[in-house]
């Protein structure tokens, strides 16, 4: 059965753990209707879903990688026939790896690249005839202060950020005349499992090194995701830092 049109709809890819489900949670709670995409952990992204339909909001999911174009136009058609329209897009799907450059085999680079940036390029050429359509849209890109300042030991990931960080400039420059809003939030350090990585002293020198001294929890990412959607149409081609006053 379609969603009417009067529903806001949002598409979140990487929704199965971290900023994703918080994000998931946060517009639920909201009353939007909700698209999740994961190509990992299916169960936990099932979870997600059971949780955002307990708060009454119409909730799929699409089990694929985003960085394929094929995976993509097939879940876009899917959600379109389900919903109608699409009102925001969240790019959260993102991996990373740690370890110096000469250790790194072309196939690993190509994963970190595909993942983190051809999906965006995937689900905005998707996203932008249908918002077009719509005359109305607003496309999250989630970033990294890495993809502002590069990393030591995580040059594909800061490479794929920083051109995330480019890609949103430029195509908020493209889509402002058709009243489309694109942004970038660009994360310092969140308390995911994308940072368990680090050993307890490494993790303390690094919330040292942090004004506000501390980690941000996965929630209150996913509050400023919801803020920028709901911000007035004139904040575009924006690329927002959320780290504490880190970077």
């Amino acid at each position: 059965m379609q969603a009417q049109n009067n529903f806001k709809t949002i598409l979140i890819t990487g929704a199965s753990r971290g900023i994703g489900r918080e994000t998931a949670l946060a517009f639920a709670r909201q009353g939007w209707q909700l698209g999740l995409v994961s190509k990992t952990h299916i169960e936990d992204l099932k979870t997600v879903q059971q949780e955002c339909l307990a708060y009454g909001s119409a909730c799929e999911i699409y089990t694929g990688d985003v960085g394929d174009p094929d995976f993509v136009q097939e879940m876009f058609a899917a959600f379109l026939s389900r919903f109608g329209h699409l009102d925001v897009l969240v790019n959260n799907a993102g991996i990373s790896y740690v370890g110096l450059l000469t250790d790194m085999s072309f196939s690993q680079w190509q994963n970190v690249i595909n993942t983190n940036l051809t999906s965006v390029f995937n689900t905005c050429h998707e996203a932008v005839p249908a918002m077009v359509r719509e005359k109305q849209g607003c496309i999250i890109n989630i970033s990294s202060v890495w993809g502002n300042i590069g990393a030591s030991c995580e040059v594909a990931y800061s490479a794929s950020k920083g051109g995330v960080n480019s890609f949103t400039r430029a195509l908020a420059k493209e889509l402002a005349p058709s009243n489309i809003r694109v942004n970038a939030i660009s994360f310092g350090a969140i308390d995911t499992s994308m940072n368990q990585f680090l050993s307890p002293e490494d993790r303390l020198a690094l919330e040292e090194e942090i004004p506000a001294g501390r980690f941000a929890t996965p929630k209150e990412a996913a509050e400023m995701v919801y803020t920028i959607a709901t911000a007035p149409t004139y904040l575009t081609g924006q690329i927002i830092s959320f780290d504490g006053g880190w970077c």
